[in-house]
């Protein structure tokens, strides 16, 4: 399976923002890939104002949505990202969408919210309560995360536990003393972890790092992004998946539960 990730800066105006998304998608499809990963939070941030992307948050089928979901109709193309959607007055959820021929196959509420490093998300956002289904992608299974997710480990492993050879992660990774590592070592650790292929998304811009990777079940990365907008691509094959499993039966071996998060 060809895989693409696109980063871009998500900038203050929506419509300029729908249009990169849609472009990534048509570009993706163009060039073969069955999964295009794109960051976290893409309807509208601005710099300067850190509720900008609540407080552009539409409904569940605003325009937006429906802007991508057209690009979608014309192709086979599963699309991954995060849109704020309005729940209560001032709040919204950080909702990752997977479409797929002009439809929402598969929708989950961001549950880790990143109430970290003198941030708190939490203050205008309201966490999901389950884990995101697995879905189906040219025949491999794919679970479905996003950003702050990525540093609790026992997320991922249930995602695998339940199935999943690909792990998905949008995200916003901002930019800090040792955040670039955090994010590299934690992509990677989770890869070895789960014995799963990650593909992760990363805002790029003045506040986010970028850096894009897509890194291999034995925790090699097979492809990356600096820190400018790009579009990467890598082939996701299952019986790599399987080889490393048998030589490294980390899910077999394991002695403790893992939370079921309900």
């Amino acid at each position: 399976m060809k895989v693409a990730v696109g980063q871009f800066a998500v900038g203050p105006v929506w419509q300029e923002n729908a249009v990169t998304c849609v472009s990534l998608m048509a570009q993706a499809a163009g060039q073969g890939a069955k999964l295009l990963v794109l960051p976290e939070a893409v309807l509208a941030r601005d710099d300067n104002d850190p509720d900008m992307s609540v407080n552009s948050a539409q409904q569940a089928d605003g325009e937006y949505l429906r802007r991508l979901l057209e690009e979608s109709r014309k192709n086979h193309l599963t699309t991954v990202l995060t849109l704020h959607v309005r729940t209560t007055a001032g709040r919204a959820a950080n909702t990752l969408l997977a479409l797929r021929a002009g439809e929402v196959i598969a929708r989950y509420q961001k549950i880790h919210l990143y109430d970290a490093f003198n941030m708190q998300e939490s203050r205008r956002v309201d966490a999901g309560q389950a884990l995101a289904p697995i879905i189906d992608v040219a025949g491999m299974k794919v679970g479905l995360f996003t950003c702050y997710d990525l540093r609790f480990p026992e997320m991922a492993l249930s995602l695998a536990l339940a199935g999943a050879d690909v792990l998905v992660l949008p995200a916003a990774w901002l930019r800090g003393p040792h955040k670039e590592a955090h994010w590299s070592t934690l992509l990677t650790a989770r890869a070895l972890d789960t014995t799963c292929y990650v593909v992760a998304s990363g805002e790029c811009g003045n506040k986010n790092i970028g850096q894009s990777m897509i890194i291999d079940p034995l925790g090699v990365t097979l492809a990356g992004a600096a820190q400018a907008p790009a579009l990467i691509f890598a082939q996701l094959e299952p019986e790599r998946v399987a080889a490393v499993r048998d030589m490294l039966p980390v899910l077999k071996n394991r002695r403790f539960a893992a939370p079921r998060l309900e």
